[in-house]
Protein backbone atom coordinates (compact mmCIF):
# COMPACT_ATOMS: atom_id res chain seq x y z
CA UNK A 1 0.00 0.00 0.00
CA UNK A 2 1.07 3.31 -0.62
CA UNK A 3 0.41 5.81 2.54
CA UNK A 4 -0.52 9.13 2.00
CA UNK A 5 -0.68 12.01 5.02
CA UNK A 6 -3.20 15.28 5.23
CA UNK A 7 -1.32 18.25 5.42
CA UNK A 8 -1.89 21.69 6.23
CA UNK A 9 -3.32 23.37 3.13
CA UNK A 10 -2.17 26.87 3.60
CA UNK A 11 0.37 27.79 0.93
CA UNK A 12 2.26 30.20 3.41
CA UNK A 13 3.04 26.96 5.69
CA UNK A 14 2.43 23.89 3.24
CA UNK A 15 6.24 23.87 2.18
CA UNK A 16 8.18 22.89 5.35
CA UNK A 17 5.34 20.69 5.54
CA UNK A 18 5.56 18.70 2.80
CA UNK A 19 9.50 18.39 3.02
CA UNK A 20 9.28 17.01 6.20
CA UNK A 21 6.74 14.43 5.20
CA UNK A 22 8.36 13.40 2.10
CA UNK A 23 11.59 12.72 4.02
CA UNK A 24 10.22 10.74 6.73
CA UNK A 25 8.55 8.70 4.24
CA UNK A 26 5.16 8.79 2.90
CA UNK A 27 4.20 8.29 -0.50
CA UNK A 28 2.18 11.06 -0.88
CA UNK A 29 -0.03 14.35 0.92
CA UNK A 30 -3.68 14.66 0.51
CA UNK A 31 -5.09 18.28 0.16
CA UNK A 32 -9.03 18.67 -0.01
CA UNK A 33 -11.16 21.12 -1.83
CA UNK A 34 -12.78 23.16 1.25
CA UNK A 35 -11.94 26.31 1.77
CA UNK A 36 -8.78 26.59 -0.54
CA UNK A 37 -8.20 26.36 -3.87
CA UNK A 38 -6.30 23.07 -3.71
CA UNK A 39 -4.05 23.82 -7.08
CA UNK A 40 -2.51 26.46 -5.60
CA UNK A 41 -1.21 25.11 -1.96
CA UNK A 42 0.12 21.69 -4.01
CA UNK A 43 1.92 24.03 -6.86
CA UNK A 44 4.06 25.29 -4.01
CA UNK A 45 4.40 21.83 -2.70
CA UNK A 46 5.37 20.34 -6.15
CA UNK A 47 8.42 23.19 -6.21
CA UNK A 48 9.31 22.13 -3.04
CA UNK A 49 10.00 18.59 -3.09
CA UNK A 50 10.89 16.39 -5.42
CA UNK A 51 10.01 12.50 -4.98
CA UNK A 52 6.51 12.89 -2.90
CA UNK A 53 3.20 12.30 -5.15
CA UNK A 54 0.37 15.45 -5.10
CA UNK A 55 -3.09 14.05 -4.60
CA UNK A 56 -6.48 16.40 -4.35
CA UNK A 57 -8.82 14.67 -2.44
CA UNK A 58 -10.80 15.28 -3.64
CA UNK A 59 -11.53 18.65 -6.63
CA UNK A 60 -14.95 19.16 -7.43
CA UNK A 61 -15.58 18.13 -10.68
CA UNK A 62 -19.23 19.81 -11.56
CA UNK A 63 -17.91 23.57 -10.45
CA UNK A 64 -15.68 23.44 -13.12
CA UNK A 65 -15.73 21.63 -16.63
CA UNK A 66 -13.50 19.11 -18.05
CA UNK A 67 -11.57 21.26 -20.50
CA UNK A 68 -10.66 23.65 -17.55
CA UNK A 69 -9.66 20.86 -14.97
CA UNK A 70 -8.16 19.10 -17.72
CA UNK A 71 -5.29 22.42 -17.55
CA UNK A 72 -5.02 22.88 -14.24
CA UNK A 73 -4.19 19.34 -13.55
CA UNK A 74 -2.07 19.10 -16.74
CA UNK A 75 0.15 22.27 -15.67
CA UNK A 76 0.64 21.24 -11.81
CA UNK A 77 1.53 17.73 -12.88
CA UNK A 78 4.27 19.44 -15.67
CA UNK A 79 5.78 21.26 -12.41
CA UNK A 80 5.56 18.26 -10.37
CA UNK A 81 7.43 16.29 -13.23
CA UNK A 82 4.64 13.53 -13.25
CA UNK A 83 3.64 13.41 -9.64
CA UNK A 84 0.24 14.08 -9.47
CA UNK A 85 -2.66 12.06 -8.48
CA UNK A 86 -6.15 14.07 -9.72
CA UNK A 87 -9.24 12.79 -7.02
CA UNK A 88 -12.18 13.87 -7.77
CA UNK A 89 -15.73 13.96 -7.04
CA UNK A 90 -18.97 15.50 -7.78
CA UNK A 91 -20.06 16.92 -4.42
CA UNK A 92 -24.14 16.91 -4.11
CA UNK A 93 -26.41 19.16 -5.17
CA UNK A 94 -27.00 21.70 -3.08
CA UNK A 95 -23.66 23.08 -3.05
CA UNK A 96 -23.17 22.64 -7.10
CA UNK A 97 -26.53 24.00 -7.44
CA UNK A 98 -26.37 27.35 -4.89
CA UNK A 99 -22.60 27.68 -3.81
CA UNK A 100 -21.58 27.35 -7.23
CA UNK A 101 -24.37 27.99 -9.78
CA UNK A 102 -23.45 25.25 -11.82
CA UNK A 103 -25.56 22.54 -13.17
CA UNK A 104 -26.73 19.35 -11.42
CA UNK A 105 -27.93 16.52 -13.84
CA UNK A 106 -28.02 12.69 -13.19
CA UNK A 107 -24.56 12.58 -10.80
CA UNK A 108 -23.26 9.23 -11.76
CA UNK A 109 -24.13 9.84 -15.68
CA UNK A 110 -22.62 13.65 -15.45
CA UNK A 111 -19.82 12.22 -13.82
CA UNK A 112 -19.22 9.28 -16.48
CA UNK A 113 -19.10 12.01 -19.16
CA UNK A 114 -16.81 14.34 -17.18
CA UNK A 115 -14.47 11.91 -17.01
CA UNK A 116 -14.30 10.37 -21.08
CA UNK A 117 -14.44 14.84 -21.59
CA UNK A 118 -11.07 14.87 -19.49
CA UNK A 119 -9.99 11.51 -21.34
CA UNK A 120 -10.84 12.50 -24.78
CA UNK A 121 -8.71 16.36 -24.46
CA UNK A 122 -5.88 14.40 -22.54
CA UNK A 123 -6.09 12.06 -26.15
CA UNK A 124 -5.49 15.38 -28.39
CA UNK A 125 -3.01 16.96 -26.34
CA UNK A 126 -0.70 13.63 -25.86
CA UNK A 127 -1.53 11.26 -28.69
CA UNK A 128 -2.32 14.05 -31.12
CA UNK A 129 -5.78 12.70 -31.49
CA UNK A 130 -8.11 14.86 -33.28
CA UNK A 131 -10.92 16.61 -30.05
CA UNK A 132 -14.56 15.55 -31.00
CA UNK A 133 -16.25 15.11 -28.02
CA UNK A 134 -19.84 15.21 -28.03
CA UNK A 135 -22.15 13.95 -24.91
CA UNK A 136 -25.31 14.83 -23.74
CA UNK A 137 -23.80 17.08 -21.21
CA UNK A 138 -20.26 17.92 -22.55
CA UNK A 139 -19.28 18.94 -26.02
CA UNK A 140 -15.31 19.42 -26.65
CA UNK A 141 -14.46 19.97 -30.32
CA UNK A 142 -12.34 22.58 -31.01
CA UNK A 143 -8.51 22.53 -29.80
CA UNK A 144 -6.42 25.51 -31.76
CA UNK A 145 -2.44 24.70 -31.09
CA UNK A 146 -2.36 28.35 -29.84
CA UNK A 147 -4.62 26.92 -26.83
CA UNK A 148 -2.57 23.52 -26.73
CA UNK A 149 -0.29 22.97 -23.66
CA UNK A 150 3.42 23.64 -24.91
CA UNK A 151 5.89 21.04 -24.18
CA UNK A 152 3.62 18.05 -24.27
CA UNK A 153 4.42 14.91 -22.60
CA UNK A 154 2.72 11.66 -22.37
CA UNK A 155 4.38 11.29 -18.83
CA UNK A 156 2.02 14.61 -17.38
CA UNK A 157 -1.19 12.61 -18.47
CA UNK A 158 -2.26 12.32 -14.70
CA UNK A 159 -4.05 9.74 -13.23
CA UNK A 160 -7.94 10.36 -12.53
CA UNK A 161 -9.32 8.99 -9.45
CA UNK A 162 -13.26 9.11 -8.22
CA UNK A 163 -14.39 9.65 -5.20
CA UNK A 164 -17.52 7.09 -4.68
CA UNK A 165 -19.57 6.00 -2.11
CA UNK A 166 -23.08 3.75 -4.19
CA UNK A 167 -22.39 1.44 -6.17
CA UNK A 168 -23.21 3.22 -9.31
CA UNK A 169 -20.83 5.85 -8.90
CA UNK A 170 -18.29 3.12 -7.85
CA UNK A 171 -19.23 1.40 -11.19
CA UNK A 172 -18.68 4.46 -13.00
CA UNK A 173 -15.09 4.54 -11.60
CA UNK A 174 -14.30 0.75 -12.48
CA UNK A 175 -15.42 1.70 -16.20
CA UNK A 176 -13.74 5.70 -16.99
CA UNK A 177 -11.16 6.37 -13.89
CA UNK A 178 -7.57 4.90 -13.04
CA UNK A 179 -8.91 4.39 -9.19
CA UNK A 180 -11.23 5.10 -6.74
CA UNK A 181 -11.02 7.11 -3.50
CA UNK A 182 -13.58 5.72 -1.21
CA UNK A 183 -15.46 7.68 1.67
CA UNK A 184 -14.02 6.83 5.06
CA UNK A 185 -17.47 6.27 6.01
CA UNK A 186 -17.48 2.49 5.29
CA UNK A 187 -16.23 -0.92 6.36
CA UNK A 188 -14.10 -3.74 5.42
CA UNK A 189 -17.09 -6.07 4.84
CA UNK A 190 -18.69 -3.18 2.83
CA UNK A 191 -15.44 -2.83 0.69
CA UNK A 192 -15.78 -6.39 0.07
CA UNK A 193 -19.04 -7.02 -0.42
CA UNK A 194 -19.79 -3.67 -2.03
CA UNK A 195 -16.86 -1.57 -3.41
CA UNK A 196 -15.26 -4.10 -5.08
CA UNK A 197 -17.77 -5.80 -6.94
CA UNK A 198 -19.13 -2.70 -7.79
CA UNK A 199 -15.31 -1.88 -9.63
CA UNK A 200 -14.83 -5.09 -10.95
CA UNK A 201 -18.05 -4.45 -13.10
CA UNK A 202 -16.72 -1.53 -14.32
CA UNK A 203 -13.64 -2.43 -15.49
CA UNK A 204 -14.93 -5.87 -16.65
CA UNK A 205 -16.62 -3.54 -19.64
CA UNK A 206 -13.46 -1.82 -20.51
CA UNK A 207 -10.94 -5.13 -20.09
CA UNK A 208 -9.23 -4.46 -17.14
CA UNK A 209 -8.61 -5.90 -13.79
CA UNK A 210 -8.41 -4.83 -10.35
CA UNK A 211 -4.36 -4.92 -10.19
CA UNK A 212 -4.03 -2.04 -12.68
CA UNK A 213 -6.51 -0.22 -10.65
CA UNK A 214 -6.21 2.35 -7.73
CA UNK A 215 -8.29 1.55 -4.92
CA UNK A 216 -7.51 4.24 -2.23
CA UNK A 217 -9.25 3.71 1.16
CA UNK A 218 -8.29 6.35 3.98
CA UNK A 219 -10.23 4.24 7.22
CA UNK A 220 -11.15 6.75 10.39
CA UNK A 221 -8.39 5.72 12.94
CA UNK A 222 -7.96 6.89 17.18
CA UNK A 223 -4.72 6.61 18.01
CA UNK A 224 -2.90 6.98 21.22
CA UNK A 225 0.23 5.85 22.80
CA UNK A 226 -1.43 6.57 26.28
CA UNK A 227 -5.65 5.78 27.63
CA UNK A 228 -6.22 9.82 28.07
CA UNK A 229 -5.10 10.13 24.46
CA UNK A 230 -6.66 7.21 23.27
CA UNK A 231 -10.17 8.06 24.95
CA UNK A 232 -9.78 11.93 23.47
CA UNK A 233 -8.97 10.27 19.80
CA UNK A 234 -12.14 7.83 19.93
CA UNK A 235 -14.29 10.43 21.16
CA UNK A 236 -13.36 12.57 17.92
CA UNK A 237 -13.88 9.54 15.76
CA UNK A 238 -17.72 8.95 17.29
CA UNK A 239 -18.13 12.63 16.45
CA UNK A 240 -17.29 12.00 12.92
CA UNK A 241 -19.27 8.82 12.48
CA UNK A 242 -22.47 10.23 14.33
CA UNK A 243 -22.02 13.37 11.83
CA UNK A 244 -21.55 10.97 8.49
CA UNK A 245 -23.83 8.63 9.68
CA UNK A 246 -26.92 11.22 9.02
CA UNK A 247 -26.31 11.32 5.51
CA UNK A 248 -28.61 9.18 3.32
CA UNK A 249 -25.75 8.51 0.69
CA UNK A 250 -23.99 6.49 3.44
CA UNK A 251 -26.89 4.79 4.51
CA UNK A 252 -26.14 1.65 2.78
CA UNK A 253 -23.40 1.00 4.89
CA UNK A 254 -24.97 0.99 7.98
CA UNK A 255 -27.82 -1.50 6.52
CA UNK A 256 -25.17 -3.78 5.48
CA UNK A 257 -24.85 -4.13 8.95
CA UNK A 258 -28.18 -3.85 10.49
CA UNK A 259 -27.77 -0.77 11.54
CA UNK A 260 -30.14 1.30 9.14
CA UNK A 261 -32.14 2.07 12.31
CA UNK A 262 -29.10 4.20 13.71
CA UNK A 263 -29.92 6.62 10.85
CA UNK A 264 -33.24 6.81 11.48
CA UNK A 265 -32.83 8.47 15.32
CA UNK A 266 -29.52 10.40 13.80
CA UNK A 267 -31.64 12.56 11.33
CA UNK A 268 -33.89 14.03 13.24
CA UNK A 269 -31.33 15.03 16.32
CA UNK A 270 -29.14 16.24 13.60
CA UNK A 271 -31.78 18.54 12.75
CA UNK A 272 -32.17 19.51 15.86
CA UNK A 273 -28.72 20.09 16.74
CA UNK A 274 -28.59 18.03 19.60
CA UNK A 275 -25.01 16.91 18.57
CA UNK A 276 -23.94 15.20 22.17
CA UNK A 277 -27.37 12.80 21.80
CA UNK A 278 -26.11 11.72 18.20
CA UNK A 279 -22.68 10.79 19.55
CA UNK A 280 -24.28 8.71 22.54
CA UNK A 281 -25.93 6.27 19.91
CA UNK A 282 -22.54 4.90 18.30
CA UNK A 283 -22.19 2.36 20.25
CA UNK A 284 -18.63 0.23 20.25
CA UNK A 285 -19.62 -2.29 17.84
CA UNK A 286 -20.45 0.07 15.26
CA UNK A 287 -17.10 2.36 16.80
CA UNK A 288 -15.07 -0.75 16.16
CA UNK A 289 -16.51 -1.99 12.54
CA UNK A 290 -15.98 1.26 11.17
CA UNK A 291 -13.16 2.65 12.88
CA UNK A 292 -9.54 1.49 13.61
CA UNK A 293 -8.46 1.94 17.46
CA UNK A 294 -5.42 1.15 18.96
CA UNK A 295 -1.80 1.92 19.65
CA UNK A 296 0.02 3.09 16.51
CA UNK A 297 1.88 -0.15 16.06
CA UNK A 298 -1.87 -2.08 16.94
CA UNK A 299 -3.72 0.37 14.20
CA UNK A 300 -1.15 -0.43 11.40
CA UNK A 301 -1.28 -4.18 12.17
CA UNK A 302 -5.08 -4.15 11.98
CA UNK A 303 -4.74 -1.94 8.70
CA UNK A 304 -2.90 -4.12 6.98
CA UNK A 305 -5.35 -7.42 8.23
CA UNK A 306 -8.22 -5.67 6.98
CA UNK A 307 -6.89 -4.28 3.38
CA UNK A 308 -4.02 -5.67 2.74
CA UNK A 309 -4.48 -7.21 -1.18
CA UNK A 310 -7.22 -4.97 -1.31
CA UNK A 311 -6.31 -1.48 -0.86
CA UNK A 312 -3.41 0.00 -3.25
CA UNK A 313 -3.77 3.58 -1.13
CA UNK A 314 -4.41 4.60 2.28
CA UNK A 315 -3.76 7.06 4.88
CA UNK A 316 -1.66 7.23 8.68
CA UNK A 317 -1.31 9.50 10.49
CA UNK A 318 -1.57 11.53 13.94
CA UNK A 319 -0.68 13.59 16.62
CA UNK A 320 0.41 10.87 18.99
CA UNK A 321 2.52 9.33 16.49
CA UNK A 322 6.27 9.72 17.43
CA UNK A 323 8.16 10.75 14.80
CA UNK A 324 11.18 9.07 15.43
CA UNK A 325 8.73 6.12 15.16
CA UNK A 326 6.40 6.86 12.37
CA UNK A 327 9.40 5.77 9.55
CA UNK A 328 9.12 2.18 10.92
CA UNK A 329 5.29 2.61 10.91
CA UNK A 330 5.38 3.49 7.68
CA UNK A 331 7.58 0.54 6.38
CA UNK A 332 5.76 -1.99 7.82
CA UNK A 333 2.40 -0.30 6.73
CA UNK A 334 3.72 -0.51 3.03
CA UNK A 335 5.11 -4.16 3.24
Amino acid sequence: MKVDVGVNSDPLLIGKAVQAMERVGYDGIRVSETNRDPFIPLAVAAAETSSIELVTSVVVAFARNPMSLALQAHELNRLAQGRLVLGIGSQVKPHIERRFSMPWHKPARQMREFIDAMNAIFACWYDGVRLDYQGEYYQHTLMPSTFTPPDIDPAYKPDILLSATGPLMTKVAGEVADGLITHPFSTERYLKEVTVPAVEEGLTKRGRSLESFQVDYAPMLAIGTTDEELEKAIAVVRDRIAFYGCTVAYRPVLELHGWGALQDELIPLNRAHRRSDMVRLIDDDVLQTIAIIGSPQEVVTEMKRRFAGVVSRTGFGGSAINREELAELLSALKS
